[in-house]
Order: C-alpha cells, then structure tokens, then sequence
C-alpha cells in the first residue's frame, strides 16, 4: 500500500505517519511525506498513491485545489482530507473524498481509514470483457459508464474505452448490485464517478455530460442518497 501525507506542519505529519506505521506495521506499505502541494502532484504523476491524507489548508497551493487534480489523475485514489475547520471539509464531495478528520487527527480514527481501504482493495470486483483483441479483466472502480451504441456497448474507463457486443440490459443486471444505476435508455453509470448534478444531467469523472431519463431523475438520487451512505462509514 502507497500513502501519502501532504501538510505544511510538519510536526502533525510526522505524529500522522507514526500512527499510520502503528496501524499497518504487519504489511508492505509505504508512506511518503509532502510538505507541498505542488510536490505531491509531481510525484504523484510517477507513482499513484493508494491512499491521500491531505491538509485543506497550505500557502503554496490549497488541499481542495490540489485534490481536484489528484482526481483527474486518478479514479481511485483515496482523499482524506485534513481540517481545523470543519465547514472546509463539507467541500470534499466535490472530489469524492473519502473522508475528512479534524487536526490533530485521533489514532482510532486514522485506524478506520486504514482498515477501510484495505478491506475495500481485498473485496475488489471485476467484470470479464471480450473485444476484438480478445478477453480481459476490468476492475469495476475503473468503469466510468457504459453506452449502449446501437447493437454495441462503449464502456467508458478512466483509463480508455472498449467497444464489445452485449445488451444494457445484461449489464444492468449483472452490475445493478455494485453500485451502477441505469439512467437512460442509453446509459448505465457507476454512481461513485458521478461528480455533478445539473437539471436533468449529471458529469461524470472524466467530463463527459449525459441526460438522466424524465421517468429516471427521483430514482437516480434516491440511489445516489442509498450510495453515498453504504459508503460512509
């Protein structure tokens, strides 16, 4: 497991990364320590990081800033904020942030986190394809939406698209339990990858805009609401 910690007091990181050494002092892990935002996105762009603790507050550039461009880089990175100001962290769904802790952070707290994500990386799903290159694995965090295209389906990835024969109505079936909701006709979306509601569209991770059918939009919030709370924890 890769950990990074971002903050500009450097006391508080160090009280952090012992905790974290405490928590998983059984397993590989690895825990880097940035004092700059603009640090962390450099080294970010080498190596992805598993997990993100992330002040909200640094001079140089801001954790929300900082977390908005982690997310572009990365679907499945987990962000913890870090805050003395509790109104700050409500700001953190905008970038499907895990969670946020208050400074100084609580060892059973930190510990949670950590369990959290492993158990959550342990239990990761995947979904068989096969494309014109042949068969292949993709993990279900890495699946944006799927588009059904005629007698085709697009699915959108974080990392590319993949054109395979099938129905939408397969796939509702099958993904409907882990965490993806039909919108449209057309469309079938990873309800973790939304990021904005306008009206009858949503953005997903990524840009991409897509029309929420008329008889579709009170059940897609409501599923939205039932997601977001299964996840909290």
């Amino acid at each position: 497991m890769r950990i990074a910690i971002c903050d500009d007091e450097k006391i508080l990181a160090q009280n952090l990364q012992a905790m974290i050494e405490e928590a998983v002092k059984s397993l590989d892990v690895l825990i880097d320590v940035y004092t700059d935002g603009n640090e962390l996105l450099r080294r970010f762009e080498q190596k992805k990081y598993d997990i993100v603790f992330l002040d909200i507050e640094m001079p140089a550039i801001d954790g929300l800033s900082v977390a908005r461009k982690l997310r572009d880089m990365s679907a499945e990175v987990y962000i913890v904020f870090l805050t003395a100001h509790v109104e700050y962290a409500i700001k953190g769904y905008e970038v499907n942030a895990l969670r946020y802790l208050t400074k100084p952070p609580v060892k059973e707290k930190v510990y949670e986190i950590i369990e959290h994500v492993q158990k959550k990386q342990t239990d990761e799903k995947s979904l068989w394809i096969k494309d014109g290159e042949g068969e292949r694995k993709l993990k279900l965090s890495e699946i944006v939406y799927i588009e059904a295209l005629n007698q085709k389906m697009i699915i959108h990835t974080i990392s590319g698209n993949y054109e395979v024969w099938g129905k939408l109505n397969e796939y509702e079936e099958k993904l409907g339990k882990d965490g993806f909701f039909r919108i449209h006709r057309s469309f079938l979306v990873s309800l973790a990858k939304v990021s904005g509601i306008m009206g009858r569209n949503i953005r997903m991770l990524g840009g991409d805009e897509l029309p929420v059918g008329r008889t579709k939009e009170n059940e897609f919030r409501e599923a939205l609401i039932v997601y977001a709370d299964k996840e909290a924890f």
